[in-house]
């Protein structure tokens, strides 16, 4: 009986010829995955196209709402964002695409698991350790670090010489990744970081500021326990709620993201980053808890959220650290429940008003008249206690007895 070797197959040019390679390489039966996470691309002809390539069979997984429930809302609720700017769309779906072929590779008793990324990115890893974190048995096999083939071209030229013809041109073209959460974008002028990318060729999901309407558009967003439930008073589950931002921030230019990032392999990398729900989601977020969360733990909750940006980014969702900072995340949400009030308009997130049963902004302590809370007399006694250690240097360094 053949090795069986499960592939991640998404119908591109660069998976599909990983088909032909590994029964010639492997002399084994191919079993191709294509986990669906939102991507939107055409799934219809995949399997006539694999099988065609000589893959034994393909699964097809739609996997979009246990990608939203149990990987987007964790990181929405941590706030989770890498170097200031990144919101972890490709690096929240890979352990998931990892975690589902290993579960077609136990189905299949497959002996190895293949993926297709290049040995400069972040992909490699991510798909890795994801797979060693579930199936240390499982070998896996990474082409792209191996074979002598360099180029679309030569991709093509390896299937033309097997009398395979592909639908597919050698044409360059930006290297994009894609999921319900957002779309990336690296290559052609981006490799140059003084030019300046071609928003009108490149963009996906949004349109340029410059082209969003000039009327604005104001928005509601209700949570409940740091979990979007819905759309201007709509309930809906969270995959409907993000697929109607996308829809709502595309159109009015929001969640563009130019950023000069650190791989983990040791390269920075210059990409643009669309996540037009995304963005509208988090700054929603964010605002609930500003009216909730006490200062102490808004504080501690913004130091783990980045570490738990980092260690996402970073390949270690399957991980005791994750699990923890996780725990921790969602103790800080049982009481961010609210709604709040957004204006959309040409690329900006506008607040409109934001309201909680949980609030602790007290309006008759923040406001300038004396409250029966608030004494102005008492902030004497704590500005000299709380500056006393201050006064008691600056007199030590000046010579001053007192």
């Amino acid at each position: 009986m053949k090795e069986r070797i499960v592939l991640a197959y998404s119908g591109g040019l660069d998976t599909t010829v990983l088909i032909p390679w590994l029964k010639e390489n492997y002399d084994c039966d191919v079993v191709c995955v294509c986990i669906n996470v939102g991507q939107e691309d055409e799934l219809g002809d995949l399997e006539a196209r694999a099988k065609y390539t000589g893959a034994e069979k393909l699964y097809i997984l739609d996997v979009v709402d246990e990608f939203c429930e149990n990987y987007i809302a964790p990181c929405v609720k941590a706030n989770a964002v890498y170097e200031h700017k990144y919101l972890l769309g490709t690096a929240m779906a890979r352990p998931l695409i990892a975690k589902k072929l290993v579960e077609i590779a136990r189905l299949e008793n497959a002996t190895a698991i293949c993926h297709g990324a290049t040995g400069k990115g972040n992909d490699q890893v991510r798909f890795e350790l994801g797979i060693k974190a579930l199936a240390p048995d499982i070998k896996i096999i990474a082409p792209w670090r191996t074979w002598d083939i360099k180029s679309r071209e030569e991709e093509l030229a390896f299937c033309k010489a097997r009398n395979i013809h592909l639908p597919f041109s050698a044409d360059n073209s930006y290297s994009r990744d894609r999921n319900i959460w957002h779309s990336s974008h690296e290559g052609l002028e981006l490799e140059d970081p003084s030019q300046a990318p071609n928003y009108e060729h490149m963009l996906m999901m949004c349109q340029t500021p410059e082209n969003a309407p000039n009327e604005s558009e104001t928005i509601s967003l209700t949570f409940e326990k740091g979990v979007p439930v819905a759309l201007n008073g709509e309930q809906m589950k969270y995959s409907d709620i993000l697929r109607a931002l996308n829809k709502l921030g595309g159109k009015h230019g929001v969640g563009i993201c130019d950023i000069v990032e650190n791989r983990m392999v040791g390269m920075k990398s210059h990409g643009v980053y669309e996540t037009p729900g995304g963005t509208i989601l988090m700054e929603a977020h964010m605002q609930l808890e500003e009216l909730i969360l006490d200062k102490e733990t808004l504080l501690a909750k913004k130091n783990i959220s980045n570490s738990f940006a980092d260690l996402i980014y970073s390949a270690k969702w399957f991980s005791p650290l994750r699990e923890a900072y996780q725990a921790f995340i969602e103790s800080t949400q049982e009481y961010v429940t609210g709604e709040v009030k957004l204006k959309l308009y040409k690329g900006n997130i506008i607040k409109q008003g934001t309201t909680s049963p949980y609030s602790i902004y007290n309006e008759s302590i923040a406001s300038f008249t004396t409250g029966d809370l608030y004494d102005h007399h008492d902030a004497s006694g704590f500005i000299t206690l709380y500056g006393l250690s201050t006064r008691v240097r600056a007199a030590v360094m000046q010579g001053i007895k007192e």
